[in-house]
């Protein structure tokens, strides 16, 4: 079972978004992720970057007839870093949500 941790790694919502795009694959052209995403190339490869030092993240280069193809993917520790991040937010949607809260 996943431990809830709220990790501000994650968070930011390009990251968030880079993640969740990634959970379900094993890995994804930089380029689909950017077209998806919306992002520049700088944008994403700061975002990368930083989720890369986490360990959470991989930056694989392949040679593509006279291109390079850039291709991302989710190390175990991103996997698990996104699950218990993800567990967090719906406990604190959960809470959001719970009857007894707040009336407007």
């Amino acid at each position: 079972m996943i431990q809830p941790v709220f990790d501000e790694v994650i968070h930011p919502i390009n990251r968030l978004r880079i993640c969740s795009m990634l959970a379900p694959v094993d890995s994804l052209a930089f380029s689909a992720v950017r077209d998806e995403l919306g992002l520049s190339d700088s944008v994403l490869s700061k975002q990368v970057k930083i989720l890369q030092t986490a360990g959470y993240v991989t930056l694989r280069k392949e040679p593509l007839n006279s291109r390079v193809r850039a291709w991302l993917s989710l190390t175990p520790e991103g996997r698990t870093a996104l699950a218990a991040h993800l567990a967090h937010l719906r406990i604190i949607a959960e809470a959001a949500t719970a009857p007894g809260g707040t009336e407007s």
